[in-house]
């Protein structure tokens, strides 16, 4: 594995536990950790603090996370070319060279001898 890749996937695995614990640490309702701290009016963070902290750290873990996942996929995917290379040719084999086929039934004509010269 190349090395920007292992340092995109630790950076994932980070803001995805991160997202994870900013999520779970929400109530559905509104409590969650803000239930915790607005006791008084008078808290320095209270509770729309903290509901706005935490739907801001919800946005932006989530949207870090897609960020890296697509750097990670852009800066370590190999090239591909889109258009087709040509190859260098292949030298073919060379036909094993055979004796040319005779057939049984055709004969060459064969010589005459020469004449005998008349006497």
């Amino acid at each position: 594995m190349s090395t920007i890749f292992t340092l995109f996937m630790v950076l994932i695995m980070i803001a995805s536990i991160l997202l994870i614990i900013i999520i779970m640490a929400q109530n559905p309702k509104g409590g969650g950790l803000s239930g915790t701290f607005g006791g008084t009016s008078s808290a320095q963070f209270g509770v729309q603090r903290t509901n706005d902290f935490m739907e801001k750290a919800t946005w932006t873990l989530g949207i870090v996370i897609v960020a890296l996942i697509l750097l990670s996929v852009i800066l370590t995917a190999k090239p591909v070319h889109t258009f087709q290379q040509t190859a260098p040719a292949k030298k073919e084999a060379p036909a094993p060279q055979t004796a040319p086929a005779t057939n049984s039934t055709t004969t060459a004509p064969a010589k005459e001898a020469p004449a005998a010269p008349a006497k």
